[in-house]
Protein backbone atom coordinates (compact mmCIF):
# COMPACT_ATOMS: atom_id res chain seq x y z
CA UNK A 1 0.00 0.00 0.00
CA UNK A 2 2.53 2.72 0.45
CA UNK A 3 4.46 2.04 -2.62
CA UNK A 4 0.83 2.61 -4.19
CA UNK A 5 0.72 5.93 -2.09
CA UNK A 6 3.73 6.96 -3.86
CA UNK A 7 3.20 6.50 -6.89
CA UNK A 8 -0.03 8.23 -6.40
CA UNK A 9 1.34 11.43 -4.99
CA UNK A 10 3.97 11.28 -7.69
CA UNK A 11 1.55 11.27 -10.19
CA UNK A 12 -0.77 13.79 -8.64
CA UNK A 13 2.54 16.17 -8.73
CA UNK A 14 3.33 15.37 -12.34
CA UNK A 15 -0.35 16.83 -13.09
CA UNK A 16 0.52 19.79 -11.01
CA UNK A 17 3.87 20.43 -12.71
CA UNK A 18 1.47 20.51 -16.09
CA UNK A 19 1.09 23.68 -17.68
CA UNK A 20 -1.15 24.80 -20.61
CA UNK A 21 0.43 27.21 -23.35
CA UNK A 22 -1.18 28.56 -26.16
CA UNK A 23 0.88 28.09 -29.52
CA UNK A 24 0.22 28.97 -32.90
CA UNK A 25 -0.75 25.23 -33.36
CA UNK A 26 -3.11 25.48 -30.16
CA UNK A 27 -2.49 24.54 -26.85
CA UNK A 28 0.53 22.64 -25.50
CA UNK A 29 1.07 20.55 -22.11
CA UNK A 30 4.49 21.96 -20.79
CA UNK A 31 5.09 19.01 -18.59
CA UNK A 32 8.35 20.28 -15.69
CA UNK A 33 10.58 17.70 -14.06
CA UNK A 34 13.48 18.06 -11.64
CA UNK A 35 13.93 14.00 -10.75
CA UNK A 36 14.49 12.48 -14.61
CA UNK A 37 18.44 11.83 -15.52
CA UNK A 38 18.56 13.41 -18.64
CA UNK A 39 21.70 14.70 -21.03
CA UNK A 40 21.98 17.12 -23.79
CA UNK A 41 24.98 14.27 -24.62
CA UNK A 42 23.44 11.25 -25.40
CA UNK A 43 25.28 9.64 -27.91
CA UNK A 44 28.29 10.29 -25.46
CA UNK A 45 27.66 6.56 -24.15
CA UNK A 46 29.32 5.43 -26.73
CA UNK A 47 32.55 7.21 -26.84
CA UNK A 48 32.43 6.13 -23.21
CA UNK A 49 32.10 2.46 -24.06
CA UNK A 50 35.19 2.89 -25.76
CA UNK A 51 37.47 4.32 -23.24
CA UNK A 52 36.09 1.31 -21.15
CA UNK A 53 36.64 -1.45 -23.45
CA UNK A 54 40.16 -0.49 -24.61
CA UNK A 55 40.96 0.49 -21.35
CA UNK A 56 42.05 4.18 -21.76
CA UNK A 57 40.32 5.61 -18.91
CA UNK A 58 41.07 3.43 -16.59
CA UNK A 59 45.12 3.24 -17.35
CA UNK A 60 44.81 7.46 -17.03
CA UNK A 61 42.72 8.04 -14.11
CA UNK A 62 45.81 4.93 -12.67
CA UNK A 63 49.13 6.91 -13.66
CA UNK A 64 47.42 10.40 -13.18
CA UNK A 65 49.80 12.27 -10.03
CA UNK A 66 47.03 14.54 -8.39
CA UNK A 67 46.71 13.35 -4.74
CA UNK A 68 44.33 14.59 -1.82
CA UNK A 69 44.85 14.20 1.72
CA UNK A 70 41.67 15.53 3.03
CA UNK A 71 38.35 12.87 3.00
CA UNK A 72 36.20 15.65 1.40
CA UNK A 73 38.44 16.33 -1.21
CA UNK A 74 37.16 15.19 -5.01
CA UNK A 75 38.03 11.39 -5.85
CA UNK A 76 40.87 11.93 -8.48
CA UNK A 77 37.68 10.36 -11.21
CA UNK A 78 35.47 13.74 -10.19
CA UNK A 79 38.41 16.00 -11.68
CA UNK A 80 39.12 14.31 -14.56
CA UNK A 81 35.80 13.57 -15.52
CA UNK A 82 34.64 17.02 -15.52
CA UNK A 83 37.36 17.93 -17.09
CA UNK A 84 37.23 15.63 -19.97
CA UNK A 85 33.19 16.30 -20.10
CA UNK A 86 34.52 19.74 -20.35
CA UNK A 87 36.83 19.98 -23.31
CA UNK A 88 34.38 17.38 -25.18
CA UNK A 89 31.34 20.65 -24.53
CA UNK A 90 34.03 22.74 -26.46
CA UNK A 91 34.52 25.05 -23.16
CA UNK A 92 37.39 27.53 -22.67
CA UNK A 93 37.12 29.17 -19.46
CA UNK A 94 36.68 27.13 -15.82
CA UNK A 95 33.28 28.74 -15.65
CA UNK A 96 31.35 26.93 -18.49
CA UNK A 97 31.73 23.62 -16.41
CA UNK A 98 28.94 25.20 -14.72
CA UNK A 99 26.66 24.59 -18.10
CA UNK A 100 27.33 20.45 -17.18
CA UNK A 101 26.55 20.16 -13.51
CA UNK A 102 23.24 19.46 -14.16
CA UNK A 103 24.32 16.26 -16.53
CA UNK A 104 22.46 13.32 -15.10
CA UNK A 105 23.83 10.35 -17.51
CA UNK A 106 27.35 10.85 -18.36
CA UNK A 107 29.02 11.55 -15.12
CA UNK A 108 27.59 7.83 -13.47
CA UNK A 109 28.77 6.34 -16.62
CA UNK A 110 32.38 7.57 -16.12
CA UNK A 111 32.02 6.22 -12.21
CA UNK A 112 31.99 9.77 -11.03
CA UNK A 113 30.19 10.98 -7.97
CA UNK A 114 29.42 14.27 -9.31
CA UNK A 115 30.42 17.05 -11.79
CA UNK A 116 33.12 19.20 -9.18
CA UNK A 117 32.66 23.07 -9.77
CA UNK A 118 34.93 25.35 -11.54
CA UNK A 119 37.14 26.30 -8.66
CA UNK A 120 37.66 22.65 -7.51
CA UNK A 121 39.02 21.78 -11.15
CA UNK A 122 40.97 24.46 -10.85
CA UNK A 123 42.66 24.41 -8.06
CA UNK A 124 42.69 20.01 -8.51
CA UNK A 125 44.67 21.55 -11.68
CA UNK A 126 47.05 23.01 -10.03
CA UNK A 127 47.70 20.42 -7.65
CA UNK A 128 49.25 18.26 -10.37
CA UNK A 129 52.91 18.81 -10.38
CA UNK A 130 54.45 20.44 -13.55
CA UNK A 131 57.15 17.82 -14.46
CA UNK A 132 54.88 14.69 -13.78
CA UNK A 133 51.75 16.07 -15.19
CA UNK A 134 53.61 16.45 -18.72
CA UNK A 135 55.44 12.82 -18.29
CA UNK A 136 51.77 11.48 -17.56
CA UNK A 137 49.80 13.57 -20.93
CA UNK A 138 53.22 12.78 -22.98
CA UNK A 139 53.38 8.92 -22.21
CA UNK A 140 49.44 8.60 -22.91
CA UNK A 141 49.39 10.82 -25.94
CA UNK A 142 52.21 8.56 -27.28
CA UNK A 143 50.41 5.84 -26.59
CA UNK A 144 46.89 7.10 -28.47
CA UNK A 145 49.14 7.05 -31.93
CA UNK A 146 51.97 4.68 -31.25
CA UNK A 147 49.79 1.49 -32.92
CA UNK A 148 49.36 3.66 -35.83
CA UNK A 149 52.27 4.36 -37.17
CA UNK A 150 53.42 1.07 -38.89
CA UNK A 151 51.97 2.45 -42.19
CA UNK A 152 53.23 5.32 -44.15
CA UNK A 153 52.55 8.49 -42.74
CA UNK A 154 52.65 12.10 -42.74
CA UNK A 155 54.29 14.82 -40.08
CA UNK A 156 52.49 17.93 -40.69
CA UNK A 157 53.56 20.91 -38.38
CA UNK A 158 52.12 24.26 -38.02
CA UNK A 159 51.61 27.37 -35.83
CA UNK A 160 48.45 28.45 -34.54
CA UNK A 161 48.26 32.23 -32.71
CA UNK A 162 45.39 32.02 -29.89
CA UNK A 163 43.86 35.33 -28.87
CA UNK A 164 43.84 35.94 -25.17
CA UNK A 165 41.97 37.64 -22.72
CA UNK A 166 43.00 39.04 -19.48
CA UNK A 167 46.47 38.66 -17.77
CA UNK A 168 47.57 34.78 -18.55
CA UNK A 169 51.04 33.86 -18.55
CA UNK A 170 53.24 34.04 -21.48
CA UNK A 171 50.84 36.72 -23.19
CA UNK A 172 52.54 38.84 -25.54
CA UNK A 173 51.48 41.28 -28.06
CA UNK A 174 53.22 40.26 -31.30
CA UNK A 175 52.05 38.57 -34.78
CA UNK A 176 48.21 38.65 -34.51
CA UNK A 177 46.18 38.21 -37.71
CA UNK A 178 42.99 37.84 -36.05
CA UNK A 179 43.33 40.24 -33.49
CA UNK A 180 46.04 42.65 -33.90
CA UNK A 181 47.57 44.58 -31.13
CA UNK A 182 46.09 42.10 -28.23
CA UNK A 183 48.47 39.62 -26.37
CA UNK A 184 48.58 35.66 -27.69
CA UNK A 185 50.06 32.68 -27.41
CA UNK A 186 51.48 30.63 -29.95
CA UNK A 187 50.63 26.81 -30.32
CA UNK A 188 53.20 24.37 -32.13
CA UNK A 189 51.16 21.42 -32.91
CA UNK A 190 52.88 18.46 -34.65
CA UNK A 191 49.81 15.97 -36.50
CA UNK A 192 49.55 12.68 -38.35
CA UNK A 193 48.26 13.73 -41.47
CA UNK A 194 45.04 11.64 -42.61
CA UNK A 195 43.60 10.80 -39.46
CA UNK A 196 44.40 14.06 -38.08
CA UNK A 197 46.34 12.72 -34.55
CA UNK A 198 48.52 15.07 -32.53
CA UNK A 199 51.63 14.51 -31.70
CA UNK A 200 52.55 16.96 -29.62
CA UNK A 201 51.25 20.65 -28.84
CA UNK A 202 54.11 23.53 -27.35
CA UNK A 203 52.59 26.50 -26.01
CA UNK A 204 55.00 29.40 -26.43
CA UNK A 205 54.40 33.02 -25.60
CA UNK A 206 52.57 35.27 -28.30
CA UNK A 207 56.19 36.64 -29.83
CA UNK A 208 57.81 32.82 -30.23
CA UNK A 209 55.65 31.92 -33.35
CA UNK A 210 58.17 31.41 -35.95
CA UNK A 211 59.39 28.00 -36.90
CA UNK A 212 62.98 28.15 -34.56
CA UNK A 213 60.89 27.93 -31.86
CA UNK A 214 58.75 25.02 -33.27
CA UNK A 215 61.95 23.03 -34.36
CA UNK A 216 63.24 21.57 -30.83
CA UNK A 217 59.71 19.67 -30.55
CA UNK A 218 59.58 18.74 -33.96
CA UNK A 219 63.00 16.91 -33.86
CA UNK A 220 62.36 15.86 -30.19
CA UNK A 221 59.13 13.99 -31.45
CA UNK A 222 61.08 13.00 -34.57
CA UNK A 223 64.20 11.10 -32.67
CA UNK A 224 62.18 9.41 -30.35
CA UNK A 225 60.64 7.58 -33.15
CA UNK A 226 61.66 3.95 -34.03
CA UNK A 227 63.52 3.62 -37.41
CA UNK A 228 60.39 1.49 -38.93
CA UNK A 229 58.03 4.25 -37.55
CA UNK A 230 59.19 7.31 -38.66
CA UNK A 231 57.16 9.38 -40.90
CA UNK A 232 57.56 9.43 -45.16
CA UNK A 233 57.53 13.00 -44.97
CA UNK A 234 58.05 16.12 -42.75
CA UNK A 235 55.43 18.90 -44.14
CA UNK A 236 55.04 22.40 -43.71
CA UNK A 237 54.09 26.04 -44.73
CA UNK A 238 56.61 28.16 -46.00
CA UNK A 239 57.62 29.29 -42.46
CA UNK A 240 59.13 25.89 -41.80
CA UNK A 241 60.99 25.94 -45.04
CA UNK A 242 64.35 27.43 -43.53
CA UNK A 243 67.76 26.38 -43.85
CA UNK A 244 68.15 25.52 -40.15
CA UNK A 245 65.34 22.79 -40.20
CA UNK A 246 65.91 21.04 -43.78
CA UNK A 247 69.43 20.81 -42.70
CA UNK A 248 68.78 19.14 -39.57
CA UNK A 249 66.41 16.56 -41.48
CA UNK A 250 68.77 16.29 -44.01
CA UNK A 251 71.35 14.93 -41.12
CA UNK A 252 68.17 12.62 -40.00
CA UNK A 253 68.02 11.60 -43.80
CA UNK A 254 64.37 12.49 -43.42
CA UNK A 255 62.48 13.30 -46.81
CA UNK A 256 60.44 17.03 -46.23
CA UNK A 257 58.05 19.06 -48.18
CA UNK A 258 57.53 22.90 -47.13
CA UNK A 259 56.61 25.54 -49.55
CA UNK A 260 59.07 28.25 -50.21
CA UNK A 261 58.50 32.21 -50.01
CA UNK A 262 58.96 33.52 -53.78
CA UNK A 263 62.03 35.52 -53.55
CA UNK A 264 64.07 36.38 -56.64
CA UNK A 265 66.01 33.48 -56.31
CA UNK A 266 63.34 31.30 -55.88
CA UNK A 267 61.75 32.53 -58.83
CA UNK A 268 65.02 32.01 -61.24
CA UNK A 269 65.38 28.92 -59.82
CA UNK A 270 61.96 28.02 -60.98
CA UNK A 271 62.63 29.76 -64.22
CA UNK A 272 64.97 27.36 -64.63
CA UNK A 273 63.69 24.02 -64.11
CA UNK A 274 60.85 25.25 -66.44
CA UNK A 275 62.96 25.84 -69.35
CA UNK A 276 64.79 21.96 -69.40
CA UNK A 277 61.47 20.53 -67.76
CA UNK A 278 57.89 19.00 -68.77
CA UNK A 279 55.46 20.16 -66.49
CA UNK A 280 52.17 18.78 -65.76
CA UNK A 281 49.73 21.58 -64.99
CA UNK A 282 46.68 20.03 -63.58
CA UNK A 283 45.36 23.41 -62.18
CA UNK A 284 45.64 25.14 -65.92
CA UNK A 285 44.09 22.02 -67.00
CA UNK A 286 40.81 22.71 -64.65
CA UNK A 287 41.05 26.17 -65.14
CA UNK A 288 40.33 25.47 -69.03
CA UNK A 289 37.61 22.93 -68.64
CA UNK A 290 35.82 24.84 -66.62
CA UNK A 291 35.81 27.64 -68.74
CA UNK A 292 34.80 25.17 -71.69
CA UNK A 293 31.57 24.62 -69.39
CA UNK A 294 30.85 28.42 -68.42
CA UNK A 295 31.86 30.44 -71.77
CA UNK A 296 30.46 33.37 -70.57
CA UNK A 297 32.55 34.51 -67.26
CA UNK A 298 35.70 33.18 -65.69
CA UNK A 299 35.65 30.96 -62.68
CA UNK A 300 37.87 30.73 -60.18
CA UNK A 301 39.17 27.30 -60.01
CA UNK A 302 38.75 26.63 -56.13
CA UNK A 303 35.37 28.02 -55.93
CA UNK A 304 34.23 26.14 -59.47
CA UNK A 305 35.05 22.62 -57.62
CA UNK A 306 31.56 23.11 -55.62
CA UNK A 307 30.23 24.08 -58.76
CA UNK A 308 31.33 21.25 -60.83
CA UNK A 309 32.31 18.40 -58.80
CA UNK A 310 30.14 18.31 -55.94
CA UNK A 311 27.02 15.76 -56.12
CA UNK A 312 26.34 12.14 -55.02
CA UNK A 313 27.84 9.41 -57.83
CA UNK A 314 25.43 5.90 -57.45
CA UNK A 315 27.10 3.20 -60.52
CA UNK A 316 25.43 0.27 -61.16
CA UNK A 317 26.05 -1.96 -63.79
CA UNK A 318 23.59 -4.43 -66.08
CA UNK A 319 23.74 -6.44 -69.37
CA UNK A 320 27.65 -4.67 -69.25
CA UNK A 321 26.95 -1.24 -69.54
CA UNK A 322 27.38 1.04 -66.74
CA UNK A 323 25.64 3.68 -65.28
CA UNK A 324 26.67 6.56 -62.96
CA UNK A 325 23.50 8.11 -61.37
CA UNK A 326 23.98 11.30 -60.21
CA UNK A 327 22.15 13.57 -57.56
CA UNK A 328 22.92 17.11 -56.96
CA UNK A 329 23.58 18.70 -53.21
CA UNK A 330 23.30 22.34 -54.44
CA UNK A 331 21.03 24.81 -55.87
CA UNK A 332 22.59 24.91 -59.40
CA UNK A 333 22.72 21.76 -60.05
CA UNK A 334 20.70 21.83 -63.67
CA UNK A 335 23.10 24.55 -64.30
CA UNK A 336 26.45 22.74 -63.88
CA UNK A 337 24.45 19.65 -65.62
CA UNK A 338 23.79 21.74 -68.65
CA UNK A 339 27.14 23.22 -68.40
CA UNK A 340 28.61 19.86 -68.20
CA UNK A 341 26.54 18.35 -70.87
CA UNK A 342 27.56 21.35 -73.62
CA UNK A 343 31.45 20.59 -72.91
CA UNK A 344 30.98 16.76 -73.14
CA UNK A 345 28.74 17.39 -76.62
CA UNK A 346 31.64 19.58 -78.29
CA UNK A 347 34.26 16.93 -77.46
CA UNK A 348 32.54 14.14 -78.80
CA UNK A 349 31.52 16.36 -81.52
CA UNK A 350 35.24 17.37 -82.42
CA UNK A 351 36.12 13.47 -82.05
CA UNK A 352 32.89 12.77 -84.41
CA UNK A 353 33.71 15.48 -86.94
CA UNK A 354 36.70 13.74 -88.79
CA UNK A 355 36.93 10.48 -86.54
CA UNK A 356 39.46 8.92 -89.03
CA UNK A 357 42.27 11.50 -89.21
CA UNK A 358 41.33 13.59 -85.69
CA UNK A 359 44.12 12.49 -83.39
CA UNK A 360 43.94 13.69 -80.10
CA UNK A 361 46.56 16.41 -80.25
CA UNK A 362 43.95 17.46 -82.52
CA UNK A 363 41.42 17.91 -80.24
CA UNK A 364 43.12 20.03 -78.30
CA UNK A 365 44.32 21.84 -80.46
CA UNK A 366 40.21 22.41 -81.51
CA UNK A 367 39.91 23.09 -77.81
CA UNK A 368 42.33 25.68 -77.86
CA UNK A 369 41.06 27.41 -80.97
CA UNK A 370 37.90 27.54 -79.18
CA UNK A 371 39.04 29.03 -76.23
CA UNK A 372 40.99 31.61 -78.39
CA UNK A 373 37.98 32.91 -80.00
CA UNK A 374 35.58 33.08 -76.60
CA UNK A 375 38.79 34.91 -75.00
CA UNK A 376 39.05 37.67 -78.04
CA UNK A 377 35.69 38.11 -78.52
CA UNK A 378 36.34 37.37 -82.29
CA UNK A 379 32.15 36.52 -82.60
CA UNK A 380 30.64 33.47 -81.78
CA UNK A 381 32.43 29.93 -81.60
CA UNK A 382 31.60 27.90 -83.96
CA UNK A 383 29.13 25.14 -83.06
CA UNK A 384 30.66 21.61 -83.92
CA UNK A 385 27.75 19.19 -85.25
CA UNK A 386 26.72 17.41 -81.68
CA UNK A 387 25.88 13.39 -81.65
CA UNK A 388 22.18 12.49 -81.87
CA UNK A 389 22.03 11.63 -77.96
CA UNK A 390 23.18 14.98 -77.01
CA UNK A 391 21.51 17.36 -79.35
CA UNK A 392 18.11 16.86 -77.46
CA UNK A 393 20.08 17.54 -74.09
CA UNK A 394 22.21 20.85 -74.85
CA UNK A 395 20.80 23.96 -76.45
Amino acid sequence: MGEARRKLEKRKEMLLSCAGVQTMAGKVQVRWETESAATPMGQLAYFIEFLHLTGLWSRWLAGCPLTYSSPNAPSIADVLGTWMLSILSGHRRYSHVTTIRGDGVNPGLLEMDKVVSEDALRKGLLRIPEAAGTTWLDGHLDESTAALLDAGWIFDTDTTVKVLYGHQEGAVVAYNPKKPGRPSHSYHTYLMAGLRLVLGVEVHAGNEHSSKHGQPGLLKILDALPSDKKPGLVRGDNGYGTDGLMVALEEREQPYLFKLKLSKNVKRHISRLCDGTDWTDAYNWWSLFVRLANPEARREAITSRLWLMTSVGRKTEHAGQTTVTLTGLHAHFEQARAALMRVSALLQGWVAETAEQLTRPSVWHRVCDHLKQILAGTGAPPTPPLLGNYANEVG
